[in-house]
């Protein structure tokens, strides 16, 4: 099962178990993660479930998609270049210890 490490804007961290099949996002909330809300319910629609992908991990994932871009230009957090819509990152044994940073507020 591929892990997740989750880093709070306080320092904090959390690591979940994973399934495959599954989005972040869906882990994190099934996990009852603080952080991630995910108010359309991984539907690419708020951009609630913003995170920051540690800089070693992001060669790894696919290519932001148009509709994450112009969902992340909106997010309540400052959009970074190493943020992502956590809703848009699947999980794969490949992302065995991804990490992710939070931001500090999602509405």
């Amino acid at each position: 099962m591929p892990a997740i490490t989750f880093i709070h804007p306080d320092g904090k961290s959390d690591r979940i178990e994973t399934s495959g099949g599954e989005s972040v996002m869906q882990a994190a909330t099934r996990h009852g993660l603080d952080g991630i809300l995910a108010e359309c319910g991984g539907n690419a629609m708020c951009a609630t479930c913003h995170v920051y992908v540690d800089e070693s991990w992001l060669a790894r994932l696919p290519a932001v998609a148009d509709d994450e871009d112009a969902l992340l230009d909106g997010a309540a957090a400052e959009r970074l270049p190493n943020s992502r819509l956590s809703c848009q990152i699947n999980i794969t044994p490949e992302l065995d210890g991804l990490v992710l940073r939070l931001p500090d507020r999602q509405v």
